[in-house]
C-alpha cells in the first residue's frame, strides 16, 4: 500500500494499495484534490515536452580553390526543438563580405548539399546575428533528427555559401 503524505503533520493524503484499484483522498478538501491532481498533471507534462538542444559550428567551406579566396569567419548556433518548434539563435563574425543570407538546408545525408527548406534572419555585415523560429512538419522533424540538415550563410563574396554547420545534438 502506498501513500501521498502531508509533510507537516504525515497524515495520508492519497492512498493506494490493496483496498482496490481507485485511490483514496484521504482528508483532502475539494480544492486541495483539485490543486494536486493539478501539480501531478503538470509534473507529468513538463516530462512529455522535454526539449532538445542541439549545437552548430559554423566554418568556412570551400567548394573550390578560387572560392578558397573570398571565404573566412566563423560563428556558433544554438538550435532549440520543443515539441516541432524550432528555434535557432547565434552569432558569426569575420566574414570578408557583408552577409547577404542565412538558411537551413538538407542534404541526401549528412555532409551531402542539398536545397534550402528554411529562411534564417540574418544582420547584413561581416559579424552579426542570425535567427529563426518555425513550426515543423513530421518530414522535416525527420530530416532534422537524422543530421541531415545545415545552416548556411552567404556572402556578397560567396553566393553558395560562406560558412556552413551542420545541426547535431
Amino acid at each position: 500500500m502506498g501513500a501521498l503524505k502531508n509533510v507537516s503533520n504525515g497524515q495520508a493524503l492519497l492512498k493506494w494499495g490493496r483496498q482496490g484499484t481507485r485511490p483514496t483522498w484521504g482528508k483532502l478538501s475539494g480544492m486541495r484534490r483539485l490543486y494536486t491532481m493539478l501539480l501531478i498533471a503538470a509534473l507529468g507534462a513538463i516530462g512529455a515536452t522535454a526539449q532538445e538542444s542541439y549545437k552548430v559550428r559554423l566554418a568556412p567551406v570551400a567548394a573550390d580553390l578560387a572560392m578558397r579566396e573570398n571565404i573566412a569567419g566563423s560563428g556558433m548556433v544554438t538550435v532549440a526543438l520543443s515539441g516541432t518548434r524550432l528555434t535557432l539563435s547565434g552569432t558569426f563574425e569575420g566574414l570578408k563580405g557583408n552577409a547577404t543570407a542565412a538558411s537551413i538546408h538538407q542534404g541526401s545525408a549528412t555532409g551531402v548539399r542539398g536545397k534550402e527548406v528554411l529562411a534564417l534572419a540574418i544582420t547584413k555585415a561581416a559579424s552579426g546575428t542570425v535567427l529563426g523560429s518555425f513550426d515543423l512538419t513530421a518530414d522535416q522533424l525527420d530530416a532534422l533528427k537524422k543530421g541531415k540538415w545545415y545552416v548556411q550563410i552567404d556572402s556578397e563574396k560567396t553566393t553558395e555559401g560562406n560558412l556552413w554547420g551542420w545541426i547535431w545534438k
